[in-house]
């Protein structure tokens, strides 16, 4: 779980009222953004209605007037985090407004830190934005609200994440985001669509599409289709896809729970209108463990599942993530998990030795796993996922790959990820120094080494200056 300082700030040592003298001055908001990515674009939604109404969002605690900042609260350590930041937000500022996750838990804040400005849950982005109005009321200067079209984005140029619906119908046992997000609700796809364009038009060249439950997008809608580009496109995640496969970007699909509908949107990865990636949080590995978490898929039908994926496209990379140590695991049941990986032959794996979290039904469980065994099987999972990611990876070695650069070093060396690479969680390829190389721009690298989790490549002669780029914006 990654942490984000989106310019964290905090009120000059200057008084308030020498802040109001200066009318020319915008009011300046320092943001902390912690979390997953959902939690990201949720931050990024505030920023672009505070830049519209002419904040200035600025990159230090003594260079803002106030500071917002958005929590996680997922599990303890989470919550430890964000308390954390809460506490340097208030010792290097004072004025402080919290929102996010750990919001929805108000008396866990104003416990630790009683003095913050307001608390607000997550998803309330006019309640945030009313509370920044409250404590530093906005100039209107037409020259200040302006914005660029995609709104104020906290990832590089060159790749973001679109939400695509808030909550989740699932109530399994070790998590409480459905009681502070809510049930699913989906964004119609028209609307989705429209973002998207957006993004494109303004240079983003892969979209991250995220939400708590991907696979389930527009049940709630009941998949009622809407017009786009002269058409009717259903609200699903096949419709989705294939509407998203028509703008000329990457699109990496994340949080995909294994149903049978999956099956639609594969010969779509197939024919690369969309990557051949998926982002499918697993968890477990036995089935009498899932029924404990309330899971909603079983692990021989995944299996089955995964091969026939695989036959359809035969370079889809698969991440999961899975616990460990869950309530009542006991040595056979983690055995099956080590059975369930080495059949599944998982590209990208993480695994979290479990963790209670207060409010989870989990919590009821009988069996608490001792920590160290729990750290015990953490590490041999951990060893039995490495060789086999070490053999997947090694495969493309000899291989001409499309990267997307995300950063060119003082050395002229790249860093950049394939299709098989989400940013952040995945692993990277490493090429060598080149003068072509472009950082947000496409690429093409022949692999020449690989190890556990990286690939090194050279970039290839289709990649040499005036090449590199697939995509041209």
């Amino acid at each position: 779980m990654s942490r984000r300082k989106t310019p964290a700030a905090a009120v000059s040592p200057a008084t308030a009222g020498d802040r109001a003298a200066s009318h020319a001055a915008p009011p300046r908001v320092g943001f902390v953004s912690l979390g997953c990515p959902k939690a990201l674009v949720d931050s990024e939604r505030i920023l672009t209605q505070l830049k519209v109404e002419g904040y200035d969002i600025v990159p230090t605690y003594d260079a803002a007037d106030i500071v917002v900042v958005n929590t996680c609260g997922f599990i303890d350590s989470a919550v430890e985090e964000s308390l954390e930041a809460i506490g340097e937000a208030m010792a290097e500022n004072g004025r402080v407004i919290v929102t996010g996750c750990l919001g929805a838990r108000e008396q866990v804040i104003r416990q630790k830190h009683p003095h913050v400005l307001a608390v607000t849950g997550p998803q309330r982005y006019e309640e945030v934005v009313g509370a920044v109005h409250r404590h530093l009321p906005p100039q209107h200067d037409p020259y200040l609200d302006l914005v660029p079209p995609q709104g104020v984005k906290l990832t590089p140029r060159h790749y973001a994440y679109l939400k695509i619906s808030e909550g989740c119908n699932h109530r399994c046992t070790f998590c409480i985001i459905p009681s502070m997000r809510g049930d699913l609700v989906s964004r119609p796809v028209d609307e989705v669509m429209r973002e998207a364009e957006r993004l494109v038009a303004a240079g983003v060249k892969e979209l991250l599409v995220i939400s708590q439950d991907t696979s389930a997008y527009g049940a709630d809608l009941r998949y009622a289709a809407r017009p786009w580009r002269n058409r009717q496109c259903a609200t699903s995640l096949s419709g989705l896809c294939g509407a998203l496969g028509e703008l000329g970007a990457w699109v990496r699909l994340h949080y995909v729970y294994p149903y049978a509908h999956v099956d639609e949107i594969i010969p779509l990865m197939a024919e690369r209108r969309i990557l051949p990636y998926l982002d499918i949080p697993l968890q477990h590995g036995s089935a009498s463990v899932l029924r404990r978490m309330k899971r909603p898929a079983a692990a021989e039908g995944t299996l089955m599942r995964i091969e026939r994926w695989r036959e359809i496209c035969p370079d889809l990379t698969i991440r999961s993530t899975f616990i460990v140590g869950f309530p009542g695991e006991t040595e056979r049941e983690f055995d099956e998990l080590l059975a369930f990986i080495a059949a599944a032959r998982l590209d990208r794996v993480g695994c979290f030795a479990y963790s209670p979290v207060d409010g989870a039904a989990a919590n009821r469980l009988e069996g608490a796993v001792p920590e160290e065994v729990k750290e015990e099987r953490r590490g041999r999972f951990m060893e039995a996922q490495a060789t086999i990611s070490r053999t997947r990876l090694a495969d493309k070695v000899g291989r001409s790959l499309q990267v997307l650069v995300d950063e060119v070093r003082a050395d002229g060396s790249g860093i950049a990820r394939s299709s098989a690479d989400a940013p952040e969680i995945d692993g990277v390829v490493i090429i060598e120094p080149h003068a072509a190389l472009r950082a947000g721009q496409f690429a093409t690298v022949r692999v020449t080494a690989s190890s556990d989790h990286d690939l090194m490549g050279v970039l290839g002669e289709q990649g040499r200056a005036g090449g590199t780029v697939a995509i041209v914006r």
